[in-house]
């Protein structure tokens, strides 16, 4: 009987780097190397303060009480255009462009009220920046009273904050390796892929010009035995 030789089709293995003890490193080391930079990020970072001061924007006597509400989503919009125009960097000790930088104006969809966060490197000049803002809007608000029909009054002074809102070292370093142990899996799961890729196309290489593939032969089937 004749048998004939079948081609080894079987994938083909990867690359012994890949199937070594230093691929079962990647992942601790990128996690290590992650951790290690959130933590030095937040050990270098300088700390940062949020004060946060609360205005209402109440109607006048013959105005629409609904109307606030309009008025106090306007406020928000311009509240750091009317505090630099007004005196709030003089009284907060602060450039023009610093308090546009570090004052937020927030609103809410159901009361006329503005809430204006500052935040900066030192707690004490984060409520100056917030008040300041605050006390502008009720300084223009009173300018303008008589053709808007409502008015700016202060519901809330800062406070003085005790803990940073920036993230501490921990923290960075908890974010940071949990960045890096992503990129790590990600790193072996792509790598390997390419690997076999590569090897799957050096066994695959076409012939050279002028060659003629031989075929594989034919398996030879010997005729089965009549039953007498």
């Amino acid at each position: 009987m004749n048998t004939s030789a079948t081609p080894d089709r079987r994938r083909p293995s990867l690359p012994a780097r890949w199937r070594g003890p230093g691929r079962r490193a990647v992942l601790p080391a990128a996690v290590l190397a992650g951790a290690a930079l959130g933590g030095g990020y937040g050990a270098l970072t300088t700390p940062e303060y949020a004060a946060t001061s609360y205005v209402i924007v109440v109607p006048g006597e013959k105005s629409d009480p609904a109307g606030a509400l309009g008025f106090a989503q306007a406020y928000g919009r311009v509240a750091t255009d009317i505090a630099v125009t007004g005196d709030a960097q003089v009284w907060a000790g602060v450039t023009a462009d610093k308090l546009r930088r570090s004052v937020q104006a927030s609103t809410s969809p159901d009361a006329p009220m503005i809430s204006l966060t500052a935040r900066s490197e030192r707690p004490a000049e984060a409520v100056a920046m917030a008040d300041g803002v605050a006390r502008a809007l009720v300084v223009n608000s009173g300018h303008v009273a008589g053709s808007t029909g409502v008015k700016v009054v202060q519901f809330s002074r800062a406070t003085k904050p005790v803990d940073p809102v920036s993230p501490s070292a921990p923290l960075s370093a908890l974010v940071g390796g949990c960045a890096g142990g992503l990129l790590g899996g990600l790193a072996l799961m792509v790598a390997p892929r390419r690997a076999g890729a590569r090897s799957e196309g050096r066994h695959s290489r076409p012939a050279a010009p002028g060659t003629a593939a031989v075929p594989a032969p034919a398996a030879s089937h010997q005729p089965e035995p009549e039953a007498v």
